[in-house]
């Protein structure tokens, strides 16, 4: 880690930081714009977010996660209820979508600020020849 990182702020946990989407240096800012968009920086402290690479790997956690919930509660649902197939088109996108998105949020916000807090980096080649 850079020996300023923390200079006038002090370690915050990045898991409770990110469940709530507050910047991970300062702990005050919003780090979303709207449902699952970064903002540029923070309103409090000024960090930019221009080292928030979270790709698809909070997407993966959710996607497993809740298939595996949803999968379940439809096997149930199916094998006790015995209810027409239209409940099962309605009931199961519908549940996915209302879980899925504040799990996404709070998934995506967790892994920047582990990014942010590990100061972690795309993967680099070393140039300097020795191997």
């Amino acid at each position: 880690m850079a020996d300023n990182k923390y200079q006038h702020y002090p370690p915050l946990e990045p898991v409770p930081t990110g469940i709530r989407g507050r910047c991970p240096r300062c702990g005050e800012g919003n780090l979303f714009s709207g449902l699952l968009t970064v903002k540029q920086q923070c309103t409090a402290c000024h960090l930019d977010y221009d080292f928030n690479d979270s790709g698809d790997g909070p997407t993966v956690f959710v996607i497993m996660g809740l298939g595996f919930l949803i999968l379940g509660l439809a096997l149930f649902v199916e094998f006790n209820y015995f209810p027409p197939r239209w409940v099962h088109v309605l009931l199961w996108p519908t549940l996915t979508v209302i879980m899925g998105l504040p799990v996404l949020r709070m998934m995506k916000g967790v892994l920047i600020n582990l990014t942010w807090h590990h100061d972690a980096a795309s993967g680099r080649l070393d140039d300097s020849g020795n191997n």
